[in-house]
């Protein structure tokens, strides 16, 4: 189970992921992208995106996946960081392209209607917000009715194990900015999405992509 948070615990996490990512930003691309981008890049491509679709990016980060999709599609990319946010810009600069937006937005709070968008994509963020199943519930209602919501992220191994040793080490990963121990659970488990595969991404399979389609 997700812990409960105050909501004092709830704005210091956040801002402790501002702090994190403020920091990370500048050797983000680097030291990151060779682990995670993998599972990034099949993400997008297991994305069944049509000409004129729209798609959201929670967690845009420095705006890697951007050059992933394809130019028919119309691209929201949001993230909290502000650090994060200016390398992605300058990547949206450099790709030209018309039919793509980054906007600064809590995960938490989406400040977009309902149905706004035919899929979308959280890489990496669900073990970083504090609130993940609130963020879950968001990507469900922006998401149209039958459009589909991927999910990669590492989540708490079913060894009971390596599970207990997830849950040790957690304290010291939330300053890092994530958590080692969160149940895959806390995604599968969101009401009116319907998961259609989980597999197995990145190094020796530790990180994991859920697929889902909203059927509420």
């Amino acid at each position: 189970m997700t812990r409960s948070l105050s909501a004092e615990q709830v704005a210091e996490a956040s801002r402790r992921v501002e702090r994190v990512y403020g920091v990370l930003a500048r050797v983000y691309d680097g030291f990151f992208d060779w682990a995670l981008g993998p599972g990034r890049r099949y993400a997008v491509r297991s994305l069944p995106i049509e000409s004129g679709d729209r798609v959201l990016e929670v967690g845009v980060g420095t705006g890697l996946s951007l050059p992933l999709y394809p130019r028919s599609s119309r691209v929201t990319g949001i993230d909290i960081s502000d650090a994060m946010m200016e390398r992605a810009r300058a990547r949206v600069e450099g790709l030209g392209w018309q039919n793509l937006e980054l906007r600064k937005m809590d995960a938490r709070s989406l400040l977009f209607p309902d149905e706004s968008f035919d899929h979308v994509l959280a890489p990496y963020v669900i073990s970083v917000v504090p609130e993940p199943r609130r963020v879950m519930a968001e990507m469900r209602r922006v998401c149209r009715i039958g459009g589909t919501i991927l999910v990669v992220n590492h989540f708490g191994s079913s060894n009971r194990l390596i599970h207990g040793v997830e849950g040790l080490i957690t304290p010291m990963t939330e300053w890092l900015g994530f958590r080692m121990d969160l149940p895959v659970e806390t995604v599968t488990d969101t009401d009116g999405l319907e998961v259609t595969g989980i597999e197995r991404v990145n190094l020796l399979g530790l990180w994991r992509l859920v697929k889902m389609r909203r059927i509420v």
